[in-house]
């Protein structure tokens, strides 16, 4: 009669069903228990070595980073000295331009200060020249001056061409100082 109905047969099914699995779960929990009691070194060996391993990765990609990092500065550090080093190129050239126009300067500079001087002493010779003859006329002037007002008179003076033969006879002398 218990069996007879099958909406019992179903709840006695039902319910052994969740009898079998409750008495799992508590032989599974007490056996854990004991198991833990007995667990072996080796496992605790291989969970640390598992933690170190997760640890060592996690450095390993730290690590990475750092020196992507560090390649990226270094390359920036590279470019920049490359920056750099065309940039004192160009101011080594630009000062090497500047040097080569100041010396063709100084070079010019020297010839213009000789041909001044030269100027300036050919400037000096004539003046010089120039008061030789402003002497000579200012000479000639007055002997001239004197010739008229009579008081110089060259009929009483000695022969012309006596006065040439004495000057012929120092002829280097006269000519030098002339020139």
């Amino acid at each position: 009669m218990f069996m007879e109905t099958p909406d019992t047969l179903m709840y006695v099914a039902g319910g052994a069903l969740l009898l079998g699995w409750l008495v799992a779960k508590i032989s599974g929990a007490l056996a854990n228990r004991i198991q833990a009691r007995k667990r072996d070194p080796r496992d605790d060996r291989i969970r640390n070595l598992e933690a170190e391993l997760r640890i060592a990765q996690t450095d390993a990609e730290k690590a990475k980073e750092r020196v992507e990092e560090q390649k990226v500065s270094i390359d920036e550090e590279r470019e920049r000295s490359t920056r750099r080093d065309a940039i004192i190129s160009e101011q080594q050239e630009k000062i090497n331009a500047l040097r080569r126009d100041l010396k063709d300067s100084v070079k010019k500079t020297r010839e213009l200060r000789h041909e001044l001087s030269n100027r300036a002493e050919e400037s000096v010779r004539s003046e010089v020249k120039l008061r030789e003859v402003e002497t000579e006329l200012s000479v000639a002037q007055a002997s001239t001056d004197l010739i008229a007002t009579g008081v110089l008179d060259y009929s009483v003076a000695p022969d012309p061409e006596d006065e040439f033969e004495e000057v012929d006879t120092k002829p280097s002398k006269v000519i030098k100082a002339a020139t």
